[in-house]
């Protein structure tokens, strides 16, 4: 029987940074899998290197020691078989939402054609329909997120990387985008790994969730969240969940 390959494969990465008496190791030594089609998050302390773990799997950080990999392959570098989405929106201001999220597909050489049908395609999957030609100075926090996720999804990843993209929005918008990105991702099924500072935010989402410590960062615990699907709002409120981040919030904080 042959193993299975995970979809991205941390194998002893650790990173540190500055130089001298002024370095520090953001990450240990530090393995992780993370298998095809799940949505992982990823959850601890300011400074517990999750944000450097993610980069390391974006190909935009290299790792001092051990290697990362994707399907197998060891990653070299950006490729658009990772899509990035970060907490800033990141959209270009003088581009419209439709060619924000087409800006990609371009650079793919992408005909026109497709280019625009695909990125309607994605406008909608984010509950964007209707603002196609509004500037992203029109647009509230919570819809130049979902522009920039739609932008990062277009290209048709097989992994989407995010790095708190609702850490800056209110909490009723955070709740709905949250629902809306479980949405898309049930259509697409493609392999997701998100950074949070939020708890609950952690458990809702997951399929997984991965909890780090700080100083060196290290994983200290991995937790299955065996969550029914569809995520509602009755999940929410239901003495499993609480279970969930009860037993994510003590690993957090080493209580």
């Amino acid at each position: 029987m042959n193993a299975v390959i995970p979809k991205i494969e941390f194998a002893g990465v650790s990173k540190s940074y500055g130089t001298g008496s002024k370095q520090f190791q953001a990450i240990e030594p530090t393995s992780l899998a993370i298998e095809d089609r799940s949505f992982v998050t990823v959850v601890g302390p300011s400074g517990c290197g999750k944000t450097t773990l993610m980069l390391m799997a974006a190909g935009l950080v290299e790792p001092d020691t051990g290697s990362v990999k994707v399907s197998g392959k060891p990653v070299k570098g950006p490729s658009p078989d990772r899509g990035v989405v970060f907490q800033q929106f990141a959209l270009f201001p003088w581009l419209t939402v439709q060619k924000n999220v087409e800006f990609g597909l371009k650079l793919a050489g992408v005909p026109a054609a497709e280019s625009e049908s695909r990125a309607r395609q994605y406008i909608d999957l984010v509950g964007l329909t209707g603002f196609e030609n509004n500037l992203p100075k029109t647009l509230s926090g919570g819809m130049k997120q979902r522009c920039a996720i739609a932008r990062a999804w277009a290209v048709d990843p097989e992994i989407l990387l995010m790095d708190e993209p609702f850490g800056a929005l209110d909490a009723l918008t955070r709740v709905a985008l949250n629902n809306q990105l479980l949405d898309a991702w049930s259509q697409r099924k493609s392999t997701v790994m998100f950074i949070t500072h939020d708890v609950d935010e952690a458990v809702y989402l997951a399929t997984d969730i991965v909890v780090m410590a700080a100083r060196p960062g290290r994983i200290a615990k991995r937790i299955r969240v065996d969550l029914p699907w569809p995520r509602t709002e009755e999940v929410r409120f239901s003495a499993e969940f609480a279970e969930y981040r009860n037993t994510v919030w003590h690993a957090v904080h080493g209580v």
